[in-house]
């Protein structure tokens, strides 16, 4: 009897299941590409110049961060540009001195004199420039540049800083493209400048401290009054019982004299009859 050979079915693999092998892998690839093209279109965006924060109150003063990134690999920034408005002129512009860098202030005459302090200033803050001394801003890092700005102005909801940086390869990036305002709408520009949002003052602003201020001092005095009225009536009722007091032992100790020389004139008496 001759022993069978079992026949081993060659596998097979569904048409369908051999075809979705390469249109997932098609998929995973253009997923890669469209996320590296948004990545590298939300770049620029995210690298631009700032001030933080970059909210402060109308009509008053603030401190500002000038915040500088660098994007690029290759070379490092080695100047700074930040320009103020002209249409809406600052009294005070004061830079908070940098490690490794060199400030200038330049002024400009504005169209009209701007009241500061009671006076009068034909010349205004216009411009500050940050030059590097000690290596820049290196590839990869950032850097901030404090400045105190004021007296902020109450007709405008922002002021729009434009700023330039220079890189140590003589590229220079101008971020100068007005952005659109909040709730406006619309797409970012690809080098927005930096913009200070402004508020109304909440409080009351300086004036409500100040008055709370004078009303403190006006319950501090009152109660100052008080107390020292209270004091001096204490004071005097305690000289009253002083007095009173002395009065006491006074004809206390006249009485006790009197009765002394009462008895001893009855002893007296009563020998005088014996004898």
């Amino acid at each position: 009897m001759q022993s069978q050979t079992p026949v081993t079915k060659p596998s097979t693999v569904p048409l369908a299941a051999s075809s979705a092998v390469p249109s997932v892998r098609r998929l995973a690839a253009a997923g890669a590409v469209a996320a590296a093209l948004a990545l590298a279109a939300a770049g620029p965006a995210a690298a631009h110049i700032s001030v933080n924060p970059g909210e402060a109150e109308q009509g008053g003063y603030t401190t500002i961060d000038v915040k500088v990134p660098n994007e690029r690999d290759d070379a490092s920034t080695v100047k700074v540009e930040v320009t103020f408005p002209a249409d809406h002129p600052l009294a005070s512009v004061m830079p908070q001195p940098v490690p490794g860098w060199e400030v200038k202030v330049t002024k400009a005459k504005p169209a009209e004199p701007v009241e500061a302090h009671g006076r009068k200033l034909t010349e205004v803050p216009s411009k500050i420039i940050w030059t590097e001394t000690g290596g820049g801003i290196e590839p990869g890092t950032f850097q901030q540049f404090p400045v105190s700005v004021g007296k902020l102005p109450e007709d405008t909801d922002r002021l729009v800083l434009k700023a330039v940086q220079t890189y140590g390869n003589d590229e220079v990036v101008r971020w100068i493209e007005e952005p659109p305002a909040e709730g406006e709408g619309g797409e970012e520009p690809e080098h927005p400048a930096p913009v200070l949002n402004l508020v109304p003052p909440s409080g009351g602003g300086h004036g409500g401290d100040a008055d709370a201020g004078t009303e403190t001092g006006t319950d501090q005095a009152a109660a100052g009054t008080e107390t020292g009225t209270e004091t001096a009536a204490q004071g005097e009722a305690g000289g009253a019982a002083d007095a009173s007091d002395t009065t006491a032992r006074v004809l206390a100790v006249t009485g006790i004299a009197v009765g002394a020389a009462g008895v001893a004139f009855g002893v007296l008496a009563g020998r005088r009859r014996t004898s």
